[in-house]
């Protein structure tokens, strides 16, 4: 295969991912948004966090941000801090309840996940989770780089 063959599958597997991906989380029952976990995954990796570092985490807008963050405080699964050293800013934190349910939706996509490669080789999980990650990595470098 030459090198626009494979960008051409890779345009269409990518389509197709992306469309499974709708499906799935359409058909579970009590999954969060994509948007949410994402969130939600950022404040438990990062702890309190500020809605400006986290429109930069997530590479979003301070106020998409700030929507998504109203909705899931309204859920209990982050909590508003004041910062006390500026009046008009404020961090979030994950909730209690949202680290539980955190950890019951990365549960239950990691099944999907191991049942979907399960008849793959450890070596081929791996490179596709290097591939994957270098991909990301890559696709996240070129946003920055188009919004400075």
């Amino acid at each position: 295969m030459n090198n626009t063959d494979a960008i051409d599958q890779l345009e269409v597997e990518m389509a197709l991912l992306a469309r499974r991906i709708t499906a799935m989380a359409a058909d579970k029952k009590k999954a969060f948004h994509r948007s949410a976990y994402l969130l939600l995954r950022t404040l438990d990796n990062h702890g309190e966090t500020g809605v400006k570092r986290l429109a930069t985490l997530l590479q979003l807008d301070i106020s998409t941000v700030s929507r998504q963050a109203a909705l899931l405080e309204k859920d209990n699964l982050i909590i508003r801090i004041p910062n006390p050293a500026d009046k008009r800013s404020y961090y979030y934190k994950i909730s209690e309840d949202g680290v539980k349910q955190l950890a019951v939706y990365k549960q239950r996509r990691k099944a999907i996940f191991s049942e979907m490669l399960k008849d793959w080789s450890e070596q081929d999980q791996a490179d596709f989770s290097r591939l994957l990650q270098k991909f990301n990595q890559t696709a996240h470098a070129m946003y920055q780089d188009n919004h400075k």
